[in-house]
């Protein structure tokens, strides 16, 4: 599997379970993603999971489904708790499979 990718089980992300993985300078993260239900329009469409050092599958980050204020487009971003780590998944260059999403990352609102 190509890093910085998650790979669903259908081109509906929003139900679909997946699997991934994130790499940058600091960390190197396989990941599973689970869909959450839930009539909480603030909650995740998804939990994220990795492994602990000792291989124990634990909550790490979540996907939401957002809005784009100018054009009303859905797309989904990703965090990732425990290394501050924030993206938004679309199609890569290329991609013509809707279910493989790119993790494209961005930084925090407050960094300099």
């Amino acid at each position: 599997m190509t890093t910085n990718c998650i790979k669903f089980t259908s081109a509906d992300i929003e139900t679909a379970k997946g699997v991934g993985s994130i790499s940058t300078l600091t960390f190197d993260l396989d990941i599973t993603v689970e869909p959450v239900a839930s009539a909480n329009p603030m909650a995740p469409t998804h939990r994220v999971l990795g492994r602990s050092p000792r291989g124990k599958l634990v909550e790490c980050g979540g996907i939401w489904k957002k809005q784009n204020k100018e054009t009303g487009a859905d797309y989904y971003t990703l965090t990732i708790r425990d290394h501050c780590f924030n993206a938004n998944l679309g199609k890569a260059a290329n991609q013509v499979d809707l279910s493989l999403q790119a993790v494209i990352p961005w930084g925090p609102k407050d960094a300099a």
